[in-house]
């Protein structure tokens, strides 16, 4: 372990009430791994971080530290608080493939899983722990869902994602790949095939549409499918980015690193929805950032916008009838996301939103019997960690659900 880490687990003073726990959306029990940590007992505390939360090595990379644990540790109230992110991430990186996870005997039981993202992956987890046999079906050709296809490599190193599929496989959970149900084949063809129960964590892929004259054209992109395939796009020299969240930060920062010389993000209001670190680092990066502008176009010359005007009490009152030209050889937007219906339309009983949206009950019950839902398909997009805590509770509620049935 490096003089810094340990210098690290040194400084956490193992409060009686950790408020860096309370800050955590799934609870991590900071202070018990590091004392495991002082005593030499790394790989009980890798155990304990991944029973708590399956995806701990990738949150360690993603998630918001400075609003949630790290946050709200002590020290940093006049100093500098414990990282446990970097912490964390050593535990996992050192414990993750030589872990061996407990599963129970078999049960008989069989589990859907569509969509191998985060919620997905929490799900099979915890469920094949149970002794379920589980099968999850993937639409795309890698697991991850958002992890794989959302986030950039430089925040979250796709090799991590396939030491999860040796896991998952070593634990006898099957991955069928390329598969999208809802197409081919519908939830009802499952049922029939005798599975126990559906899981459902399909994401949200359907871009959100600005619904302005020049959205079809050649050099508009939308921010999914960039991240998708960068390397598949020609942006040019200069980047119009629509949108200031952290969506728009990775496509801005990626955009620098695949060539783009000139990257300029562009928000409605006065205020960057995305967080205080990727904003520093996209600045640091060479991004720039302009604020209340609305836009009404994407010509020949790039997004043309209309210019805010500000109240008295600093937010924006309304937009100017002037036009504001900007030039870009590439304008991607960056606004929100949406499910695909092909589940809502397909599947009989189950219903949505209005926004697409699954509806389910605290529990992730959906309207169909024996059928759950979890993670962005059902709250919109939403953080690793929150989707992992909602997808934990489902896990709960579906093995109740299908024991009560034996």
């Amino acid at each position: 372990m490096s003089v810094y880490l340990l210098d690290e687990i040194s400084r956490c003073l193992n409060c009686k009430n950790p408020l860096c726990v309370k800050g955590c959306p799934v609870s991590t029990p900071i202070p018990e791994i590091i004392q495991l940590l002082k005593s030499g007992n790394l790989s009980e505390a890798g155990e304990k971080l991944f029973e708590n939360n399956p995806l701990s090595m990738m949150c360690s990379l993603v998630c918001n530290h400075g609003q949630q644990c790290e946050g709200n540790c002590v020290l940093g109230k006049k100093g500098v608080p414990v990282h446990f992110s970097k912490i964390e991430y050593y535990v996992m990186d050192t414990y993750f493939d030589k872990m061996r996870i407990k599963c129970k005997e078999k049960n008989g039981m069989k589990v859907a899983v569509i969509g191998a993202g985060p919620a997905g992956i929490t799900i099979a987890f915890k469920l094949a722990q149970e002794g379920y046999e589980v099968i999850i079906f993937e639409a795309k050709e890698k697991i991850g869902g958002m992890l794989q296809y959302g986030i950039p490599d430089y925040r979250l190193p796709k090799t991590i994602l396939e030491r999860y599929r040796k896991k998952l496989l070593e634990i006898g959970i099957q991955i069928r790949l390329d598969t999208t149900i809802g197409g081919t084949l519908e939830i009802g063809d499952l049922f029939n095939d005798g599975y126990d129960s559906v899981f459902i964590g399909t994401g949200v892929w359907r871009p959100k549409k600005l619904g302005i004259p020049g959205e079809s054209r050649g050099d508009v992109l939308y921010a999914i499918n960039y991240l998708a395939n960068p390397e598949g796009h020609d942006v040019g020299e200069t980047v119009a980015v629509i949108g200031a969240g952290n969506t728009a930060v990775d496509v801005a920062r990626t955009c620098l690193r695949k060539g783009a010389r000139n990257v300029t993000l562009y928000a409605r209001g006065n205020k960057i929805r995305a967080t205080e670190e990727e904003v520093v680092y996209a600045k640091l990066d060479g991004a720039d950032f302009k604020f209340c502008r609305q836009i009404e176009a994407i010509n020949d010359n790039g997004p043309v916008f209309k210019p805010a005007i500000m109240g008295d009490d600093g937010t924006v009152a309304g937009y100017a009838n002037e036009l504001e030209q900007e030039y870009a050889d590439t304008t991607i937007i960056a606004i929100s996301q949406s499910p695909k219906d092909k589940l809502l339309n397909t599947t009989e009983g189950l219903m949505g939103s209005e926004k697409g949206f699954l509806i389910t009950d605290e529990n992730g019950k959906t309207t169909c019997q024996r059928v759950y839902a979890s993670g962005d398909v059902v709250f919109g997009a939403r953080t690793v960690v929150e989707a992992v805590a909602f997808s934990k509770k489902v896990a709960k509620a579906m093995d109740l659900d299908m024991k009560e049935e034996i």
